[in-house]
C-alpha cells in the first residue's frame, strides 16, 4: 500500500501500474492517460490520493513545480537480450545530457532543442523516465531518443478514464462462442499473394526502382508521397478513402471504408501505422518491419477483397495511422474523434511489426500481454489455430501500438505482432529496416495477414457474387 504524506499545494503526480479498475476510483478524474503500461494521475486532492492509495499496490510520487512544461513519459521497449545494449542507462544519460544542455546545435546550426528551456528530469526508473520539455521539442523527440526508447506525451488536461463496456467484450464473448472452421474464409484469406506483399513493402521502403521514398518519418516528404500512394491503392480496390489530417506538421491519417449492406452502425477495424523511424542522425527511415510489414498486410487484404468481390454485411474501416512513433499522435485523435460521435465499433486490430522471423525460432504470432481487450485477444488466437496454425501464439510485453488509443477510450482492441516474446529485431528503429534482408519472412507476414483478414470476415460478416453475376 502506498503512503502519503501531507504536501504543499502544487500539484502531485502519480505513477501506478496499468490497472484498468481504477474507472471506480476518485482517481479517474485526474486521469492523465495510460502511458507504456503505467496509469499516470496529476492532482493536488490529498483526500482522494490518500483515499486511493490504500487500493494500489505499487507506484510512485512526483512533486510538480510552476515551471513544468510539457509532460512526456519515456519508455524503454522490452527487447531481447540479443539485441539489448550493454548498458542503456548510459545511452538515455547521453541523450539526456545532450536534451538538458542550452543551446545545443547540430553541425549545420540548426538549433535541436530549446535553448532556451532546457529539459528537466522529474522520475526515473531503469527502463522509464518523465522528463518536462517544451512542445515544440515534445514533438521531435523520437529523432534524438536512443532506438529502443519511445515517447509519450501527456495530454495538458485530464482525459475521461473508459473501460471497455461490459456490454461490449459480451459481444466478442457471442463471436468467441460462435467460433468455428469456414472453408470459404479459409480459401479467401490463402489467396493473399507474398509476391505482392513483397512488391508493395518495398515501394514503402524505398528499395523498388519507382519509388521516390527515403523516409517516411511523420514530418517527411517521403511520408506524404506514402499517404497518397496509399490512399491511391486502397481505393483502387474498392475502398473509399480520405487523407485526414489531426495535427500541423504530421503527415495525415489514411483512412478507408467499405460500407456494410446490412443496415447497421455496427463497424469493424484493422489497422497498422505507415510512418517510421530511422537511426539517430541518419535522414533514412525506410521502416520495412515497423511497420512497413503491417501497412503492407492491409494492402494484401485490400487486394484479395476487391479480387474476390467481398460485401460486407458491417462496415469495415481499413487505417493506416501517422504520427505513432512520436506517441500514437494520428490513432489517438482519430479513437477520440470516433469516441466523441459515439461510434459502434465491434473491435479493432493493429498489425505492427510482423517481418522479422529469427532462424532458430518458428513463425510466431505475439499478442499483448497488459494493454489491450483479452476477449479480442483471445479470438485472434483461436482464428490464428484455425487459419494459420503454422504459427506459434503465444503473449509479447512489447508495448504499445495504435490499439492502445482505441482500448483507452472504451473501445474492444488488440494488436498483432511477429513474436511471441519482446522485441528481437536488430534493425528496429535502424536505418537498415528493409525487406532484403536477413530474417525478414514474407511467408510469417501472410500468416499473420491471414489471421488479421479472418478477424474481418468473422466479425464483419461477407457475401460473394453470385455465379451468375
Amino acid at each position: 500500500m502506498l503512503v502519503v504524506n501531507a504536501v504543499a499545494p502544487l500539484a502531485l503526480l502519480l505513477v501506478a501500474p496499468y490497472n484498468s479498475q481504477l474507472s471506480d476510483s476518485c482517481l479517474s478524474q485526474y486521469y492523465y492517460g495510460t502511458h507504456g503500461q503505467q496509469n499516470v494521475f496529476i492532482t493536488d486532492d490529498d483526500v482522494c490520493l490518500s483515499k486511493a492509495a490504500q487500493h494500489l499496490n505499487d507506484g510512485s510520487f512526483v512533486q510538480l513545480t510552476d515551471d513544468v512544461q510539457q509532460l512526456v513519459w519515456l519508455q524503454h521497449q522490452a527487447v531481447d537480450d540479443s539485441i539489448k545494449p550493454a548498458s542503456f542507462v548510459d545511452e538515455f544519460n547521453a541523450f539526456f545530457s545532450r536534451l538538458s544542455t542550452p543551446s545545443q546545435v547540430t553541425d549545420d546550426e540548426q538549433i535541436v532543442f530549446n535553448k532556451q528551456h532546457p529539459a528537466k528530469l522529474l522520475h526515473r526508473t531503469e527502463s522509464s523516465a518523465l522528463i518536462s520539455v517544451d512542445s515544440e521539442t515534445a514533438l521531435t523527440l523520437d529523432l534524438h531518443l536512443p532506438r529502443f526508447w519511445k515517447a509519450s506525451p501527456l495530454p495538458t488536461s485530464p482525459v475521461p478514464f473508459i473501460p471497455v463496456p461490459s456490454k461490449a467484450v459480451d459481444r466478442v464473448r457471442d463471436i468467441l462462442d460462435g467460433l468455428k472452421f469456414d472453408p470459404t474464409v479459409a480459401s479467401i484469406v490463402s489467396n493473399i499473394s507474398v509476391p505482392q506483399l513483397r512488391s508493395d513493402v518495398r515501394y514503402l521502403t524505398g528499395e523498388h526502382p519507382s519509388s521516390e521514398i527515403i523516409s517516411r518519418h511523420s514530418f517527411s516528404k517521403g511520408v506524404l508521397i506514402a499517404a497518397d500512394w496509399l490512399k491511391d491503392n486502397f481505393e483502387a480496390h474498392g475502398a473509399s478513402c480520405t487523407l485526414k489530417p489531426f495535427l500541423s506538421g504530421f503527415a495525415p491519417n489514411v483512412i478507408c471504408s467499405y460500407e456494410g449492406t446490412e443496415n447497421t452502425t455496427e463497424t469493424v477495424l484493422i489497422s497498422a501505422h505507415y510512418d517510421s523511424r530511422g537511426s539517430f542522425g541518419s535522414v533514412r527511415a525506410p521502416g520495412g518491419d515497423d511497420d512497413g510489414s503491417g501497412t503492407t498486410a492491409l494492402l494484401g487484404i485490400a487486394r484479395v477483397i476487391a479480387r474476390k468481390g467481398l460485401k460486407f454485411r458491417k462496415n469495415v474501416q481499413i487505417c493506416a495511422f501517422a504520427g505513432e512513433e512520436q506517441g500514437l499522435y494520428g490513432s489517438r485523435y482519430y479513437a477520440r474523434e470516433m469516441y466523441e460521435k459515439g461510434a459502434n465499433l465491434t473491435l479493432m486490430v493493429q498489425a505492427d511489426m510482423l517481418g522479422y522471423h529469427a532462424a532458430d525460432e518458428p513463425a510466431q504470432l505475439g499478442l499483448p500481454d497488459i494493454i489491450g481487450t483479452p476477449e479480442v485477444a483471445q479470438l485472434v488466437a483461436n482464428l490464428s489455430a484455425i487459419y494459420s496454425p503454422e504459427l506459434k501464439v503465444g503473449i509479447t510485453p512489447a508495448c504499445c501500438s495504435d490499439h492502445q488509443s482505441f482500448h483507452q477510450v472504451g473501445f474492444p482492441a488488440t494488436q498483432v505482432f511477429e513474436r511471441a516474446g519482446p522485441i528481437a529485431d536488430p534493425m528496429y528503429h535502424n536505418s537498415g529496416d528493409l525487406s532484403d534482408r536477413e530474417g525478414y519472412d514474407f511467408e510469417q507476414i501472410k500468416s499473420i495477414a491471414k489471421v488479421q483478414f479472418a478477424t474481418l470476415l468473422h466479425v464483419a460478416g461477407f457475401d460473394l457474387p453470385s455465379k451468375e453475376d
